[in-house]
């Protein structure tokens, strides 16, 4: 069971929703697909392949599931169209849960903090996942900290300032240019200190200059293990799903300067390329851990695989 519960009937009519528009967008191209079709044949095949990559999947993670349709199709011999459904499911979810969606103990490790480093461009919805995921833990009765170490935006300070005041949890900053390390030192010593439960640090996201970017993240994972020697617990990559390939991109560069043992993709409610989702996990071989639905504080939730692939191709 993840932290923020069992998987609520509230839950899956927010996940049903906010994945309204990816759904109707695959429905409509899986039904052209199989328009006069008895059996999944190879021209079935093709426009499943077609169906996929063009609802944001990705092209390696599309054939992946293609070859385990083909093999399916070859063992059973028979396969109708109307099983087409139903065999989507079961392969993306075998696939989605090759990936561990477990990434440690939030409860902490002894007397210390669980940290999260929050990493990701701006615009992505870094500040608003921050700020419900503060929120959500302060709910399961967590004492929380924020780190606000993206020290180069004013804005971003800011609004994590904001979010503190909003959820009600302490804020730890200095001043706009200070060093992101220093910040990060002092968040985990307060947190630490005051018996805290769970700290999250912002960071700035420049992937224009990736060689500072990569300085700054080791120099900041550095200085954390010096008040919490396993610190950070958790390197969370927050992603804009609406962008579709170009999230793809983000997580690549991102992936390239620094480890990332989890992901959050934003925005899919108001998008139809929720494919991503599968695409992103599949490829960085990365758990997602939370998908954001919605504006709500509720409506960024803990990522089922079942759940979110029943929802998908659900009729």
């Amino acid at each position: 069971m993840g932290f923020f519960g069992f998987f609520n009937k509230d839950k899956k009519e927010t996940l049903d929703k906010g994945l309204e528009k990816t759904k109707q967008s695959v429905f409509e191209k899986l039904t052209r697909a199989v328009a006069g079709k008895d059996k999944v044949d190879d021209e079935v095949l093709d426009d499943l392949e077609e169906v996929l990559v063009t609802s944001d999947v990705g092209v390696d993670t599309t054939l992946k599931i293609i070859k385990r349709i083909e093999q399916r199709v070859a063992r059973d011999k028979y396969v109708s169209t109307s099983e087409l459904n139903e065999i989507l499911r079961e392969e993306i979810t075998a696939l989605l849960e090759e990936y561990d969606n477990d990434n440690g103990n939030v409860n902490g490790n002894g007397n210390d903090p669980y940290v999260i480093l929050v990493v990701g461009v701006n615009g992505v919805g870094k500040t608003t996942t921050i700020g419900k995921l503060a929120y959500q833990f302060k709910q399961q009765g967590k004492k929380v900290y924020l780190g606000a170490a993206d020290t180069f935006r004013a804005a971003a300070v800011e609004q994590i300032v904001i979010w503190g005041e909003r959820v009600g949890v302490p804020v730890i900053k200095q001043q706009m240019g200070s060093d992101p390390a220093s910040v990060a030192f002092d968040t985990l010593s307060s947190a630490k200190a005051n018996d805290a439960d769970v700290v999250i640090i912002d960071t700035a996201g420049r992937l224009h200059n990736k060689v500072n970017l990569m300085n700054e993240l080791k120099k900041i994972k550095d200085v954390m293990k010096k008040v919490i020697p396993d610190a950070p617990h958790e390197v969370l990559l927050v992603l804009d799903g609406s962008t579709g390939q170009n999230a793809f991109e983000q997580a690549k560069q991102f992936a390239s300067v620094t480890q990332i043992t989890s992901l959050a993709i934003t925005k899919l409610d108001g998008t139809a390329k929720g494919g991503v989702v599968i695409g992103i996990s599949d490829q960085l071989q990365v758990p997602v851990k939370y998908i954001g639905l919605g504006e709500g504080m509720e409506d960024l939730q803990e990522f089922n695989r079942r759940e979110f692939v029943d929802s998908l191709f659900k009729n």
